[in-house]
Parts: C-alpha cells; sequence; structure tokens
C-alpha cells in the first residue's frame, strides 16, 4: 500500500462517498492497476453514476485529488502509455545471472499446430494484458487504433517465420465495438493477407483474426455502459444499419473478465502435452546451469 499525503485537501459529504465507492471497487482487483477510465466505467457499470462527460472528469478529478490527500493508494492507479523507460541495471554479476535464470524460456511455441499473437486496440489495455502474454510466451502487439504499415509488415514477418515452421497463424483481437472497433477485424486481416502474399496458399493454412472482445454477445451479458456510435466515421452507416446507434468501449468491460477471457482463448489453442515437454525441458537446462554456476562458486 503507498497511501502518501502531499495535500490537506477538505472533501465534502458526496465527495467522501464517491471516495469510500472507489476503494470498494479497488478492492475487487486485488493486485491489479486500473486506469482512471477503467475505475470510472466501474461506477457506471454499478449504477453509481450516469456515464456523461461532465461525470467522466469530475471522477477522474476525485481520484486524483483523493490520492494526493493520501485516501487513495497511488499504486493502484496507473497512466499507461506514459511509462518511464530506465536503464537496466544490477547490484552485481551474480544478481545479473540469478536474473537472466529466471528470465530463461525455451521457444515454448515449438512444437504447437498454432502460432498466437495477442493484438489490442488500445495502450491503456496494455498492463491488463502484458502479463497475460508473457505468462503464454505469446507477442503483444498494440495497435493503437488502425495499425501502421510498418507495425503490419513486421507482423506479417512473424507470422510467415512461424507458417514456414508448420503453424498455423491466430491473430486475438480485442477491440471496442463500434465502426472503427468492428472493421478493424476485416483490416488485420486483409493487411496481412497482402504482406504474406502466397506464403499461407503455399503452405495449405488459413489465417485466423478473431475478435475475442468485445462482442455483442458480451455487451448482452456484462452491460457495459454504451456510448453514442461517432457518426462521423465513415463505417458508421453500415455499423448503425447492424447495431443501432449504440457503441461501447472495451475498457468498459471488467478486467478480470477480460483476462479470463483471454486465457481461455490461449487454453483453447495450445496442445498442452507439447507445452509441458519444452517446459520439462527449460527446467532441466536451468538446473544444468545452476549446478555450474553452484561448483564454480565452490571452487572460488
Amino acid at each position: 500500500m503507498s497511501c502518501e499525503c502531499f495535500r490537506d485537501t477538505k472533501f465534502r459529504g458526496d465527495s467522501l462517498t464517491r471516495i469510500a465507492q472507489i476503494k470498494l471497487i479497488l478492492e475487487d482487483y486485488p493486485g491489479q492497476k486500473l486506469t482512471a477510465r477503467q475505475l470510472y466505467y466501474q461506477f457506471v457499470a454499478r449504477g453509481w453514476l450516469e456515464n456523461t462527460e461532465r461525470s467522466y472528469k469530475n471522477t477522474t478529478s476525485l481520484i486524483t485529488d483523493a490520492r494526493y490527500a493520501g485516501l487513495v493508494d497511488w499504486d493502484v492507479i496507473e497512466d499507461r502509455g506514459r511509462e518511464p523507460i530506465q536503464p537496466s541495471e544490477w547490484a552485481s554479476v551474480d544478481a545479473l545471472v540469478a536474473a537472466a535464470l529466471r528470465q530463461f524460456r525455451l521457444p515454448r511455441w515449438d512444437g504447437q499446430p498454432h502460432y498466437v499473437e495477442l493484438w489490442v486496440e488500445k495502450q491503456a489495455l496494455a498492463g491488463v494484458l502484458e502479463p497475460l502474454a508473457r505468462a503464454y510466451h505469446a507477442t503483444l502487439m498494440v495497435n493503437k487504433g488502425y495499425s501502421s504499415a510498418s507495425a503490419m509488415k513486421g507482423a506479417a514477418d512473424r507470422i510467415r517465420d512461424a507458417v514456414e515452421a508448420g503453424r498455423e497463424p491466430v491473430v486475438i483481437y480485442l477491440g471496442d465495438h463500434d465502426p472503427s472497433g468492428e472493421d478493424m477485424v476485416r483490416d488485420i486481416r486483409d493487411r496481412l493477407t497482402e504482406f504474406l502474399g502466397d506464403t499461407l496458399e503455399s503452405v495449405g493454412v488459413a489465417l485466423t483474426v478473431d475478435k475475442l472482445a468485445l462482442t455483442m454477445a458480451q455487451i448482452q451479458q456484462y452491460n457495459p455502459p454504451p456510448n453514442p456510435a461517432k457518426m462521423s466515421d465513415a463505417r458508421a452507416k453500415a455499423y448503425v444499419a447492424k447495431y443501432g446507434r449504440q457503441s461501447w468501449e472495451l475498457d468498459a468491460l471488467p478486467p478480470n473478465v477480460l483476462q479470463a477471457l483471454v486465457r481461455g482463448a490461449f487454453d483453447a489453442l495450445i496442445d498442452k502435452k507439447a507445452l509441458a515437454k519444452v517446459v520439462t525441458e527449460e527446467r532441466k537446462q536451468r538446473a544444468r546451469i545452476e549446478a555450474v554456476l553452484s561448483t564454480e562458486a565452490e571452487e572460488d
């Protein structure tokens, strides 16, 4: 916990009530960090606030004031996209070796029938998804809307290597349910296919781009707060004809629900026996290195 007070702020009764609600929401996500926007959507989802621009601004401002006043933990809210880039350093060579051993992994997708990447439309959700991508040893791609040509070319190169190694490529995609978010699945599939050329056909596999979230079924199940569809979007007409004038943001889905969906998608695609063999060999090699280092330390 890191509740540090930097400002002596006197809050009114209604603000104190909101701060108590902030703490209740955060208690539902132990060990996780939320953005202020995700926290706000939990207020709306629980019926504590209306989903308006004014409510959003007032709530995020209150979150900041409460943290300055020492009433909300500084470490449970994060501003994704403004993380510092710090140089790596270790207290000693032994510390460096220990860190390297902890990070040592063999190529865990070797022997798998699929090659899977996890893509998300928004930078703000990278912090929620990165631990899962690391756990499954998968590439996490943050699109930030429609992705750039350079990023798509790089992704196609990774996929080509996997296809030529005999694996079927799958992109698990997470994005908003709005005119652009629905169209991005097509855009990703078309542009990757363009860069891959005849690679897929020559090997006899297909590229799968699966929109895992946000889907209409999830909207009906979890009832996230709606927003007006952006009618200035060139894709709005087709979207409205199919779904109506409301849209929904991926951020509004509870983080634990999002993580559970991702775990389920990966688990459905992974050959667990093949993975177990790789992990067993990985542990053997790590133990072998540790034994060598231990012997050298005793000789010194």
